[in-house]
């Protein structure tokens, strides 16, 4: 969780420099399109907010699904959402994954520090622009 916090600022930062979409956020769907998302998602963390909350607001509902299916809810924050998603891929003996693989690279290289030596060209870079 320290490690998170150390290095959120800086991710938002570098992220917000991007012009491409980074994330995939769904506004205005009906509850049925949020559930067929959902079931769609191979591995991931799912937020859901008031539709009149603002950015410092709680979160109604943080989540993680796997192979489409919400296994664990009410986690309050994204930092916990993440360290127990780590948790569960570690437990469970699952694969990253493809298109999430430099994402789950910097989150156990970068972030967590596991097995830091040896990182992808795309890691550096963002490895590069955290520490400068």
């Amino acid at each position: 969780m320290s490690q998170l916090d150390r290095f959120s600022d800086d991710l938002l930062k570098v992220f917000s420099k991007k012009d491409g979409i980074i994330r995939k956020r769904i506004q205005d769907d009906s509850e049925e399109s949020t559930e067929a998302d959902i079931k769609k998602t191979t591995l991931g963390i799912y937020v859901i907010k008031h539709e009149s909350a603002d950015a410092t607001e709680d979160p109604e509902d943080v989540g993680i699904v796997l192979e489409g299916v919400e296994v664990l809810s009410g986690l309050g924050n994204v930092a916990l959402a993440t360290a127990m998603l780590v948790g569960l891929i570690y437990s469970l003996n699952l694969t990253y994954p493809q298109e999430l693989r430099y994402s789950f690279e910097v989150l156990q290289k970068i972030i967590l520090e596991l097995d830091s030596k040896k990182l992808s060209n795309k890691a550096q870079s963002l490895k590069t622009k955290l520490f400068t």
